[in-house]
């Protein structure tokens, strides 16, 4: 089976760092004003993001933000990167999402993951030991709710009798289904329950474990999609351009960082011995990040890359003409290219 069609996309996690001089709702509506010239430049999905409890307001809640995208928008697919499944209800969360795909038409998509953030699952009090379960759990209830019949689950978290969710979504089986991955385990996991993945890691950890278990379970690895976010900066003067982008991009490293640190959890990769694949930024005039671009997909297989649509503690619309490059410059050679 051929590989779907590359897709490129814009990423929003509403961050809004104390002393930005913005206030949240400027950050709000810049960043949902851009996510609809977006769906006019041509772009092809919108991705959000979770964490909770961050002095910087980090988006806490991607369903009301995917209905408000959704609302403004008419063409242009949206999902999460990640949603962290442990803080949701399964069954409530596939009533919502269905509904989603019926107020868009059928373009919600849906990326998941255990989570890791230590601060997090105290503040909701869940036991952090429970996340792979909880998980686990979680994708087996979206499937099933989104299949359309009725039916009921007894697992270790979850007890359903005669459950149906309606409306059902547009999409037939429900919204595409994708999983984080940051470990082998969490790769094969993927795997064996058939999603697309969000590779975060070591190659060798994340990306061939997952391929070899798909072809394990009897599915095609190359029918699937793999996706990660990765920054585009199109500009012809980067010395001008790059400085205050770098220095957003350190903040939100750094707070990644410690989150990591407190987790306790042992990825080859944060030591600094492996290398991850890449998710530092693409700098360069268009020619640059297209070729750069297109070497980066094809070495990793990937069928999707998103870019960011703001930066944290920037004016929300600072990387409108970067997007608007990318959409008219850089986007038709790669999918021409693709069809050629």
């Amino acid at each position: 089976m051929a590989r779907p069609a590359l897709r490129i996309g814009v990423a929003y996690d509403f961050r809004n760092p104390p002393g930005s001089g913005y206030s949240d709702q400027e950050v709000y509506a810049g960043a949902l004003e851009q996510a609809a010239f977006v769906d006019r430049l041509g772009f092809d999905q919108i991705w959000l993001t979770e964490h909770h409890f961050v002095d910087d307001g980090y988006l806490p809640a991607p369903i009301a933000a995917a209905g408000a995208i959704a609302a403004r928008t008419s063409r242009v697919r949206i999902s999460t990167d990640i949603l962290i499944l442990p803080f949701h209800h399964p069954l409530r969360l596939a009533e919502e999402w269905a509904v989603l795909d019926v107020i868009s038409g059928g373009r919600m998509e849906l990326g998941v993951g255990m989570g890791y953030a230590r601060h997090e699952f105290a503040g909701f009090g869940i036991d952090r030991a429970e996340r792979r379960s909880l998980t686990v759990e979680g994708i087996e209830v979206l499937q099933r709710a989104w299949s359309g019949e009725r039916f009921s689950h007894h697992g270790r978290h979850w007890h359903f009798t005669d459950a149906q969710v309606a409306p059902r979504p547009v999409q037939p089986g429900g919204p595409p289904l994708w999983m984080a991955a940051m470990s082998q385990a969490g790769a094969r996991r993927a795997a064996r329950a058939g999603l697309h993945l969000l590779p975060q890691g070591e190659r060798s950890a994340v990306l061939d474990p997952w391929r070899e278990e798909m072809a394990a379970q009897g599915r095609d690895p190359d029918a699937h999609r793999v996706g990660i976010i990765r920054g585009l900066l199109v500009t012809d003067d980067p010395e001008r351009d790059w400085p205050e982008i770098k220095e957003a991009e350190r903040y939100k490293m750094r707070r990644y960082a410690e989150w990591m640190d407190a987790s306790g959890d042992d990825y080859r990769w944060q030591g600094g011995d492996a290398a991850p694949i890449p998710q530092h930024w693409i700098v360069g005039d268009a020619a640059t990040v297209e070729a750069r671009l297109r070497a980066f997909v094809a070495e990793h297989g990937l069928t999707d890359v998103v870019t960011f649509g703001a930066c944290p503690g920037l004016p929300p619309d600072r990387l409108t003409a970067s997007l608007e490059r990318l959409a008219s410059e850089v986007l038709p050679r790669l999918r021409a290219a693709e069809t050629g």
